[in-house]
């Protein structure tokens, strides 16, 4: 077994330079992209004198080393060569992020990454990579109706992945650290989404989400494979969720939110195919608020409740989790103090609240980039019963965030958490819930 892969490893990490890395490079942990302002005019880096490249206030370029830690995966380090495409404005309107990256578990990758944001309320991305070993990733995003000003919104998402860093360690919010195992998870996912807006603050959803999942034996060196301690997880299973969600929304922005809140009511049925047995039923209730304390100062607070009513046979992967550095309303709750995965049973609570203050700003890559330290808490666990209560046994993480925000619309982050086993630290794309 290796040692608890919690451990901090921010001596390796130059947190400015990773800031600005997670800008595009963490983008596949599901961002909100940045939005241009509408009826701009993209200004392309062929325009520019070829001195200016060599400025990083005015350059649209700029070889970002990337410095990327994460407690599953370890640490992944390479350069990042990133074209922002801004309008007149200075807004972004395309990123352009390829990457080539070294992980001492997966050898040497690549990532081609293109994010493209033609109006406010339309965005649409692609991002595709693969490593020596196991590693393989394609990412196809598009949303339309961004904003709900309009009667319909729609997005779509397609993903194949082929990832060797998912942990298990048996259900349960007491599961033993000394449990860790890996495993290679093989997914094929297609969602879409569709959106009616009764205004833009109101919404009612549906969603469609078809995927197979396979889990293979795990491959890192020092730490169990999933089947050694808990036989009959190797397999293959697919899904079929169909999920209806009430949302309200009165932040002030998507993106950058300073004040109101949103709350997302949801409930689904998922099969293994269109006409199969029911596997599971899940309902909960997914919120965030936000105030603004000073102009400079935001108070930022999540909450999220998963029930799994009935299982009949889920996968493990299916179960509520808790741990990891983001929230997904409907999915994974955030731990950071923990690996993504870290707490796994039928239902789940969390709670996060986090002091959002700006430190300084600069002019870099042609528009303004503000830096925030943000001190959180998080608290949260898992149950199997849904007669215990969600408030007692809580996991207790502290820690501070520091961001890099391009306004209007992109956020990088490293978010560093300490919990019951360690340190654990997470960079990203977008704000974590």
């Amino acid at each position: 077994m290796c040692a608890p892969p919690r451990r901090t490893q921010a001596r390796a990490l130059a947190l400015g330079l990773a800031v600005l890395a997670g800008l595009c490079a963490a983008r596949d942990a599901g961002a909100d992209p940045p939005v241009p302002a509408a009826g701009g005019v993209q200004e392309t880096p062929a325009a520019l004198p070829w001195w200016h490249w060599l400025n990083p206030v005015e350059s649209p370029f700029f070889p970002i080393p990337e410095i990327i830690t994460d407690p599953n995966s370890g640490t992944t380090v390479g350069l990042l060569p990133t074209w922002l495409i801004t309008d007149s404005q200075h807004h972004v309107d395309r990123i352009i992020a390829p990457d080539v990256q070294y992980n001492s578990n997966f050898g040497w990758g690549a990532h081609a990454r293109l994010l493209e944001y033609p109006s406010p309320d339309v965005q649409w991305s692609a991002v595709a990579g693969a490593s020596e070993h196991i590693q393989r990733k394609i990412d196809l995003e598009f949303l339309r109706g961004r904003l709900r000003l309009h009667r319909w919104s729609f997005s779509a998402s397609a993903l194949y992945i082929r990832d060797g860093t998912p942990r298990y360690y048996g259900l349960g919010n007491s599961s033993p650290a000394v449990d860790a195992t890996n495993y290679t998870q093989n997914q094929s996912l297609v969602q879409v989404t569709f959106g009616r807006n009764f205004t833009p603050a109101w919404q009612l959803a549906y969603t469609l989400r078809l995927q197979q999942v396979d889990v293979l034996a795990g491959t890192l060196p020092g730490i169990y494979s999933i089947q050694t301690l808990f036989p009959g997880t190797l397999g293959t299973t697919g899904e079929v969720l169909n999920r209806l969600s009430l949302i309200y929304d009165t932040r002030d922005d998507v993106t950058l939110p300073t004040r109101g809140m949103r709350w997302i009511a949801y409930g689904g049925i998922a099969g293994a195919d269109v006409f199969g047995a029911t596997r599971y039923t899940e309902a909960g209730l997914d919120g965030s608020a936000y105030w603004a304390l000073t102009r400079s100062t935001i108070l930022a607070t999540h909450f999220g409740l998963r029930y799994m009513p009935s299982v009949r046979d889920a996968a493990f992967w299916e179960l509520s989790s808790l741990g990891g550095g983001s929230s997904i309303p409907g999915g994974p709750q955030q731990l950071r103090g923990f690996g993504a995965g870290r707490f796994t049973d039928h239902n789940v609570f969390s709670a996060t609240a986090e002091l959002r203050q700006n430190v300084f700003s600069l002019n870099l890559f042609r528009t303004r980039i503000d830096f925030e330290a943000a001190p959180f808490i998080d608290v949260g666990r898992v149950f199997a019963d849904t007669g215990t209560s969600p408030f007692s046994q809580l996991h207790k993480v502290y820690g501070i965030g520091f961001r890099g925000i391009a306004r209007p619309f992109v956020v990088g982050y490293v978010d560093v958490g300490y919990g019951s086993e360690g340190t654990a630290v997470f960079t990203g794309v977008s704000y974590p819930f």
